[in-house]
């Protein structure tokens, strides 16, 4: 191909390709493309129900509420509960809450009332239950069943009444004289129901419609929640909110990473070029890279978001790392010197086509592999690393092709010894090496891992101090501990909760639990009313003599009579399903949230007072502890990584030998590999623990090292000092990803601080080889890659 006929193509073919992949990302919907949700890093169809149900739980019931205190001056013209009552009412009108209710004193005798009115329907059951269980275990006769009932109860009543707090229960006991009620307020301490205890603010709970890591649950729920307070305000001046939920966190954290992308590519590419001009003679000339950085992000860009449905906005911050990785293409075509005057470029780079490919492929090849991880995110930044260098080798062929002088001329600079070796020196790096090979050997075995799912996320101290402050005044508190127990229905559920909170009891009888599960009987006891309540055809005529015998007026209960007529003589029972539903449709607010279903698993909360400790297993429970849950879910994905990891390694290596002679490949191998057991090995002396960025970052070093071991294999058989290009890409790539190890996402600091370390362990590796080999072999003659 002549050159003018090869510089029409090579612009043809990228101006195809940059406006094909600019109209493809330029009709993106971001907002619906890219997820700043940490729960999108789990798998919608992660196989344990445990993580499935905190992501559910939290991605819905939990992330979906906003919490407001309403406080008002010394002397307000609207006392603090009647400001909070017009809040929740302008947040009600919005179409951007689903509900929003203003806690107050009177919240726990509310829902006394709504459980009283269903007293016979919820609680007879298990108390029924409980006491044909009491009465089998004292091995009496089944026909005395009735009577020792009837006398039981009497005498429950009678040393209920004996109790100091029987005077705030005195008006039910008429209508409830078998202390169903005050026995489950017993159980399960109203008091301790979210929203208790104010300390002298007015609460507000409320549930946005839309979920708050997208667009639709921050931006137009924030201007609603301006407006309500407006309107509050004006009707109250001096009135002072304070508000907290997770879509704050999101924007903030969406802002801060947009901001962030923005600033660590920029800084990348200055990064690079500032190293650069260090190295070649005219920095101007550098600029030509610029294009070939461009055409990779603008393709792992098209290709990633064209792939998959939703990507995680970790992946473009890590992905900033390809302005220091695609551009090493481009200088190992650009810095090759012509062989003779009048060379084609072609035949430049057919020369160059065998280190190129084996570089560029074998990184990719081991990147692919990352594709079969069942961790989302892995998967998203291998195909975006492995379609971003595909498209910076394709891009740098092309793009130096429509060039009419396509070198660019390095630097010379001086040789750590002169050009000359002595036994000295040569000594002292053979001693040197040996330390690094000690380390690497010694230093992984001391290494700790462990993940926190709280490093993905940019540090927001004012937000998560206002959120303390806030949820403090719900009633949060870290002396408590918080288990969901869950089933495949709410039958099920309910029998582990049972199971659960008698293993509670019999293990830690002074902690107490509190849990809206205890309304509702188990399956078994609503199931077995109906027998029971046939073999107590005289268990009225025999409780109104027993509450004669214990002094009581029998006639003073009537009410009670009439109703237990109703239930044992004309009985209604439903699906065992309804009683959720019917409840569920009564009772809104925080209570709410303390039992529910996802429509594949219900669930129950249970708070229980003292620090978290491991829930007994066989019970189907799960601490609260939706951070320590997920991060046994990414320890399990970092093993995964680790696996795969080694088996792209493993490729790479392999094709080494297939592609190159065994010695030369065995030194290829080794540089990578020695190097990132060495940094492995520093930070494992160094009592660092790692994570699973750390795991991704000594894949990606090691990838990146394979390149400059591959392009200084030729200069090393002959002798020679390393090319200048190794030296400018191994810098360039260290500047680059030094700017993500400045990163304040702490897994992005990881990341980038392990590729750094690797990279300048292995660029320091090829620089000084030369140096301890036992003969001199043309340290001074001429540079080629």
């Amino acid at each position: 191909m002549e050159p003018p006929h090869q510089k029409l193509f090579a612009r043809l073919a990228l101006g195809v390709l940059g406006l094909a992949a600019a109209g493809w990302l330029l009709r993106l919907d971001y907002s619906r493309k890219i997820s700043t949700n940490v729960l999108d890093l789990i798998p919608t169809g992660e196989q344990s129900p445990e993580a499935t149900l905190v992501r559910s739980l939290a991605g819905d019931l939990q992330a979906r509420v906003m919490l407001f205190s309403v406080g008002t001056p010394a002397s307000p013209r609207t006392p603090p509960a009647a400001a909070a009552r017009l809040l929740a009412a302008e947040l009600a009108r919005s179409p951007q809450f689903a509900e929003a209710v203003a806690l107050g004193d009177d919240d726990s005798a509310q829902f006394g009332r709504k459980i009283f009115d269903r007293r016979f329907t919820l609680l007879l059951p298990t108390w029924l239950g409980e006491r044909r269980r009491d009465f089998l275990a004292t091995g009496r006769p089944d026909a005395d069943f009735s009577r020792w009932l009837a006398e039981r109860s009497a005498g429950e009543l009678d040393g209920f009444l004996a109790k100091p707090e029987a005077s705030a229960l005195g008006s039910l006991v008429p209508m409830d004289p078998l202390l169903l009620v005050p026995r489950l307020i017993d159980r399960i301490r109203l008091a301790d129901l979210p929203g208790a205890g104010a300390g002298g603010s007015a609460l507000v709970w409320a549930r946005i419609r839309s979920s708050p890591f997208g667009e639709e649950g921050q931006g137009p729920v924030f201007a609603a929640v301006d407006l309500a307070f407006a309107r509050v305000r004006a009707a109250n001046p001096g009135v002072e909110f304070r508000w907290t939920g997770v879509n704050r966190f999101a924007a903030a954290s969406r802002r801060q990473i947009e901001s962030e992308i923005k600033l660590l590519n920029i800084l990348s590419v200055a990064a690079v070029l500032a190293v650069g001009a260090l190295f070649v003679r005219q920095t101007w000339k550098m600029l030509h890279l610029v294009p070939v950085i461009l055409c990779s992000l603008l393709g792992a860009w098209s290709i990633s978001t064209a792939v998959f449905d939703r990507l995680h906005v970790l992946v473009f911050v890590i992905g900033s790392l390809l302005s220091g990785v695609a551009i090493d293409y481009g200088f190992y075509i650009y810095m090759q010197p012509s062989l003779r005057s009048g060379e084609p470029y072609l035949g430049k780079l057919r020369r160059l086509l065998k280190p190129l490919l084996a570089s560029c492929l074998t990184t990719v090849i081991g990147f692919s592999l990352l594709l079969f991880s069942n961790f989302p995110f892995i998967r998203q930044v291998g195909l975006f690393v492995a379609a971003g260098l595909l498209c910076a080798l394709v891009a740098a062929m092309l793009y130096f092709a429509q060039l009419d002088t396509p070198f660019l001329e390095g630097r010379r600079f001086g040789r750590l010894g002169g050009g000359s070796r002595s036994p000295l020196l040569r000594r002292a790096l053979l001693g040197l090496l040996a330390c690094a090979a000690v380390v690497a050997v010694a230093g992984p075995w001391r290494l700790h891992w462990s993940d926190d799912i709280r490093e993905l996320a940019i540090p927001t101290p004012e937000l998560g101090a206002n959120d303390q402050a806030v949820r403090a005044l719900f009633g949060d508190s870290t002396d408590r501990s918080v288990y969901l127990t869950y089933g495949a229905d709410m039958a099920e559920a309910r029998r582990h909760l049972q199971g659960f909170l008698a293993e509670e009891a019999r293990t830690a009888p002074e902690a107490g639990a509190t849990t809206l599960g205890q309304v509702f009987p188990t399956e078994a006891d609503w199931r077995a009313m109906p027998a029971l309540l046939a073999r107590l055809p005289a268990f009225d005529a025999e409780f109104r003599e027993a509450l004669d015998r214990h002094g009581f007026q029998a006639g003073s209960f009537d009410g009670f009579f009439s109703e237990w007529d109703k239930v044992q003589n004309h009985p209604r029972y439903g699906p065992y399903a309804g009683l959720y539903t019917e409840f569920r449709a009564s009772v809104g607010g925080p209570i709410a949230s303390l039992v529910g279903s996802n429509g594949t698993t219900c669930w129950f909360l249970t708070v229980v007072d003292g620090p978290g400790k491991p829930p007994p297993p066989g019970f189907a429970t799960i601490s609260l502890e939706q951070l320590e849950s997920l991060n046994d879910l990414f320890a399990r994905y970092r093993w995964s990584a680790l696996r795969l990891s080694l088996a792209g390694l493993g490729l790479v290596i392999a094709s080494v030998f297939l592609l190159y002679p065994f010695r030369r490949g065995l030194r290829i191998a080794i540089i990578p590999a020695g190097s990132c057991f060495f940094v492995l090995g520093v930070l494992g002396l160094a009592g660092q623990t790692l994570n699973l960025f750390h795991l991704l970052g000594a894949f990606l070093g090691v990838c990146l090292s394979h390149n400059y071991a591959i392009f200084s294999s030729e200069p090393a058989a002959t002798g020679m000092e390393p090319p200048v290009s190794i030296r400018l890409s191994a810098t360039c790539t260290a500047a680059s990803f030094g700017v993500l190890a400045c990163s304040r996402i702490p897994v992005v600091h990881a990341l980038g601080l392990t590729v750094v370390m690797i990279v300048l362990t292995s660029l320091s590796v090829v620089e000084l080889e030369p140096l301890v080999r036992s003969r001199d072999r043309g340290l001074d003659k001429p540079v080629t890659p």
